[in-house]
């Protein structure tokens, strides 16, 4: 592990800086325009959003981290199974340019998964990203190919966190809606 540069170090929000809430109707133009900054008109395409739009957000577990009362990041989740097995689908994680690197993603990451897995019959939070920057926070490669989306997505990025340890060796099936 690198030590963070004294640069880096100002940059992390302290915990008065920052702060976590449910997202509210009125961010609703603000996290628009974060997904087009942060994913531009492709989105449209990509597996993960074919499966919110089919399913759609828990609005429970959709929330906005703020530094020094600005929103600065916005996380989702979607309530799925795989295999009979229910869980959630973290994303889109989206950060505002001006607040990256400072930390606020990784929190919302964290306190959205800790709001998930403490739920009964939940066991685990899946997603699609860069494992060098989830895998910090816990989440691990799952077997190449087991898990299906409806649509093309690089087997290397579909990633789980779960407290069974097992489990990213075992989940397999189709990503769809609970039932």
């Amino acid at each position: 592990m690198t030590a963070l540069s004294p640069l880096a170090a100002e940059t992390i929000p302290t915990p008065d800086a920052l702060s976590i809430r449910p997202e509210l109707p009125e961010d609703d133009g603000w996290i628009e325009a974060l997904h087009e900054i942060s994913f531009g008109p492709g989105r449209f395409a990509r597996a993960a959003y074919r499966v919110r739009e089919r399913i759609g957000v828990d609005p429970s577990l959709s929330h906005i981290a703020e530094v020094k009362g600005e929103r600065a990041a916005s996380v989702r989740m979607t309530p799925i199974a795989i295999g009979g097995v229910k869980g959630y689908m973290l994303g889109p994680l989206m950060t505002d340019p001006a607040y990256r690197k400072q930390g606020a993603g990784r929190a919302l990451v964290r306190h959205v998964c800790d709001l998930a897995l403490a739920r009964d019959g939940i066991a685990f939070v899946l997603l699609v990203g860069d494992f060098a920057y989830y895998g910090p926070l816990g989440f691990e490669k799952t077997v190449l190919r087991a898990i299906r989306f409806p649509g093309p997505v690089d087997p290397e990025r579909v990633l789980v966190l779960a407290p069974d340890a097992g489990l990213k060796d075992v989940l397999a099936g189709n990503v769809g809606p609970w039932v």
